[in-house]
This record gives C-alpha cells, structure tokens and sequence, in this order.
C-alpha cells in the first residue's frame, strides 16, 4: 500500500518563493547576443534548417525567431495537489459495487521525455522520441485512515497507478521556401501496469497529425491541418490550428497548436522565458492489473477515459550553456475520466457524442486542483 503524506502548504509556499527568487535572479543577467531556437514539442521540434540553394530550389525552414529551445532530454516530476474522486457503480458477472469515493492525498508521477534527430537537411528533418509517464495516486479513506478496502476502480488506482510508455516520429517537409508539410506519429501504451510488468503491445494507442503550412517570413508560420488524437480521454478526429509568431523586437509571441495547447510568450531575454496558456493531456487507459483487486479487469475489456485541461503559467531559463529548467504552475480542469467497455475488442467511437449514446460503463467525479510541474532538460543549440 503507498504512504501518502498530506501536502504542507508551507512547504508549497517555500517552493513558489524559491521560484521566485531564481526568477529575479536569473532575469538580471541578460544576454545581448540574440539566439534563434526552436519551438516547445510535437510539430516545433526540429533541428536548426536553415535556407540553402540545392539545384535551383530554396527550402524554408521548419523554426521562426524567438521561440522556446527544443528538449532532447528531459527529466521532470508532476505534483497535483489534494481533490475528491468519486467512482460510478460498477457491476460484473459475480458482483455489483456501489457508488465509492475518497478523499486523494495528492497525485503525482514521474515524466522522461528524448528526442532524437535521425535526419537533418534542408529538404527534409526527421525526429524519433519516447516518453514515460506516470500518476500515482495517494488516498485516504473519508474517516481519514489509510485506503484498505473500496471500489476496486479505486483500489487498482490507489494500488498500481496509470503509466504512458510511448514512442513518436516528427517529420518536416518543405515543399519550397515557404510551403511545408509537418508530420506527427506516436503509439503509446496505457494503463495501470507496473514498471516492470509492461501490456502486449496489442493495446498499444496509436495517434497522427498532418498540418499544412506556410511560413512567410522568419517571424511567423501558421497552418492547418487534422489530428486522430486522446487528448480528451477518447478517440477523435479534429481539425488543427497551428500559430507560431514572435513580434519584431523579439519580445512578444505565441506558440499555438490549437485545441492541444496555446501560449503566449514574452522574452525577457533569450535565456529567459515566460508564457501563459492552456494544454490540453489525456489518453485511453487499459485496466489490466490484477494486483490486489477483487476483480480481473484484464477480462473485462475496460478503459479509462482520462482527459484535462491545464491552465498555466510557465517560466523556462538557461541555468548553464544548453541545461534548462522549467518550471510551471496552474490549475487542473477535469474534463473526463469516465470507465467505457470495448466492444468485440473495438472501442465505441463516439465523435464529442455525435456518433454514439451508449452509456458509459462508470461515469466518475474528480475534483479540480492546483497542480506544479518541474524539469530539467537539454535543449539544442
């Protein structure tokens, strides 16, 4: 069983102070020598491709001035403050489970993300990734001793936690000096499996996006395009916004990949970063770890559907050459996490709603908390 231990909000307000003081700190060393980077994941994560004659043809490049450094390498730890989790009836062949809750402690996981550049040219920029994820979940019972026996949603969450393990491929295209095509694929597996008791790879959650863009100048590039995604907890196909932009006294800008996530940025200098926004975090998690729970869920073809939004505020800076730390804090919005059943081993494809009204096996409750988030990474150059 985990130990949880009640969150100390001295403890938190000793953490945003030092924040603080590492903010002024490091604000007052400016750097005047300007420095081109790339933008945040996903769709902005290149190397540096720059313009270039081969033949006859100019190719433009998959970066604009001023935007966050890519990370190659990053290592962080996610923090989710105190909230209620309610769990739905739930019924089986042998059993039935009334409505549940408990009071969550605190939720919390380790987050390792690599990004790998396999091919960088002027025509063409290739990338390989992997992620790991993980929330673990530290209750209590409401007479507030430590979680023994409950809703078995609530005993596999308390007991074994949710982990992604994925691996992505990030393509850059330019068709000429202004026209491109970006390219995004990953396949993740999810679920309550333990580190070292991995699923077979036949739950593995595949999801792509292909954008269409333009890129008109070295301050601006925007695009259109569409994205199967589980942002949301569910499987859906939605049209995406992309809009990267950075003011001519590179100090204002925004790096957007509408709906997965939006920011506004301002450069205090270019080893130190602000922004403010929203992202969109989510997926589709097999319940299949037997460990500790009165039932098999690994025979009862069922999945969570897990998604939130996160309001933020983030602060990124150099603390030497290309070791950056980000640092960021807001609020957690719970937008779903409801149980559905595979059917003949699919999952219901429900479009928002529009395409299916079959009832979800559980529809649970969370409770919105404020959430911190830290990282150390290896930007590129």
């Amino acid at each position: 069983m985990n130990n949880p231990f009640k969150p100390c909000w001295k403890t938190i307000l000793l953490i945003l102070g030092c924040w603080a003081i590492a903010f002024v700190s490091q604000a007052q060393n400016t750097d005047s020598t300007k420095q081109e980077s790339s933008s945040d994941e996903d769709f902005s994560m290149y190397d540096n491709v720059g313009f270039a004659d081969e033949g006859a043809r100019r190719y433009c490049s998959p970066k604009i001035e001023g935007l966050s450094p890519a990370k190659l390498i990053s290592v962080g730890y996610d923090f989710q403050a105190g909230y209620g989790l309610g769990v739905d009836t739930f019924t089986n062949y042998t059993n039935t489970w009334e409505p549940d809750s408990a009071r969550v402690l605190n939720s919390r996981g380790l987050r390792l993300g690599f990004n790998i550049p396999v091919i960088s040219r002027t025509n063409l920029v290739w990338q390989m990734g992997a992620n790991y994820w993980e929330q673990r979940y530290f209750m209590e019972d409401p007479d507030g001793s430590e979680l023994k026996t409950a809703h078995p949603l609530l005993q596999t969450l308390s007991e074994n936690g949710l982990r992604t393990l994925g691996v992505s491929t990030t393509v850059f295209k330019p068709l000429d000096d202004k026209r491109f095509l970006l390219f995004q694929g990953s396949a993740d597996l999810n679920g309550d499996f333990s580190p070292l008791g991995l699923m077979p790879l036949k739950y593995l959650k595949y999801s792509a996006a292909l954008v269409y863009g333009l890129r008109p100048n070295e301050k601006k590039q925007w695009g259109l395009g569409l994205a199967r995604t589980y942002r949301v907890g569910e499987l859906n196909y939605i049209p995406v916004f992309l809009f990267n932009w950075t003011d001519p006294a590179n100090k204002w800008g925004t790096e957007i990949l509408f709906p997965a996530r939006a920011h506004v940025r301002y450069t205090i200098n270019p080893r130190n970063m602000l922004f403010g926004g929203f992202e969109l975090e989510g997926q589709s998690y097999r319940l299949w770890n037997t460990n500790g729970t009165p039932v098999k869920f690994r025979d009862e073809d069922l999945e969570i559907r897990r998604g939130e939004i996160r309001l933020r505020a983030l602060y990124e800076f150099s603390l030497k050459d290309f070791v950056w730390l980000s640092v960021q804090a807001g609020y957690r919005i719970n937008y779903r996490y409801e149980v559905d059943r595979l059917v003949d081993g699919q999952e219901i494809y429900r479009a928002f709603g529009l395409l299916s009204d079959a009832p979800y096996v559980m529809e649970n409750r969370l409770g919105n908390p404020l959430y911190f988030q830290i990282s150390l990474n290896l930007v590129s150059p």
